[in-house]
């Protein structure tokens, strides 16, 4: 703490002296002797006063986990932005590319994150599967998703629902095809968990519907799981806002 390396989840330093907030997130941004580097490069697709909008390659963190804290998205931008307080609103796992939104102003945070948990942002999704060939793909699929054994991956399980993907075919091509999904909710891995209930696993994907061995990443074989693009209206400036990213997955070019 004297050190500042212990911050909330607005990047506000927290010391020893300040007083103690109910359900508030701590975080300690610790140092790796030996962090790996990231041979990916993210794009700042806007920013103003309030936003920054990001487009995340591959394999880059959001925010710091395991082995990796200078080398995420969230670093990243502010040093390079010269942002300390910059703060995401969302996340996407380290497999997976797109548009991540990032708020610039501590005040500003809770009316940017109400619109994520009113469900008032539309996030457009798309993947390249493995197509069943005798299994109809439904235009909305809902399930309950919780926790699996292995805390790495997520499972369905009986119950009420508690997730909602809403899927639409763009293109076939042999043993593959091109989805758009439309998360309704947003749980931890819930395109790649309904893609592979569904008898369609994402092209690359090492946690469904087996969990792989861990192994070195390949850069030439990423998860083909890309967030396209987000919209929603600002609760600040009131203007309707959608950030698309030109990025395409390594598989489209077949479809």
């Amino acid at each position: 703490m004297a050190a500042g390396e212990v911050v909330d989840q607005a990047g506000e330093r927290v010391t020893d002296e300040r007083p103690y907030s109910a359900h508030q997130r701590i975080y300690y941004y610790r140092s790796l002797a030996a962090e790996p580097t990231l041979p990916v490069q993210e794009r700042v697709i806007f920013q103003d006063e309030c936003i920054v909008v990001a487009d995340k390659p591959h394999f880059l963190p959001v925010v710091p986990s395991g082995p990796y804290v200078q080398e995420t998205l969230l670093a990243r931008l502010k040093r390079s932005l010269n942002l300390d307080t910059l703060s995401p609103l969302h996340r996407l796992d380290r497999e997976t590319a797109g548009v991540v939104v990032f708020c610039v102003q501590t005040a500003m945070r809770g009316a940017y994150q109400d619109l994520f948990r009113l469900r008032r942002v539309t996030k457009q999704y798309e993947a390249i599967v493995h197509r069943p060939i005798d299994v109809d793909i439904p235009d909305i699929h809902r399930s309950r998703l919780e926790e699996d054994i292995h805390f790495m991956r997520m499972r369905q399980v009986d119950g009420a629902p508690n997730t909602e993907t809403h899927l639409r075919m763009l293109a076939v091509h042999g043993a593959f095809a091109r989805l758009s999904l439309s998360p309704i909710t947003g749980r931890k891995h819930q395109l790649r968990v309904h893609c592979s209930a569904l008898g369609m696993p994402i092209v690359n994907d090492h946690f469904y519907p087996e969990l792989q061995p861990a192994s070195a990443d390949d850069y030439e074989r990423p998860l083909q799981l890309l967030a396209r693009s987000i919209a929603f209206q600002d609760p600040i400036t009131g203007r309707a806002r959608e950030f698309v990213t030109d990025r395409q997955l390594q598989s489209a070019c077949l479809l």
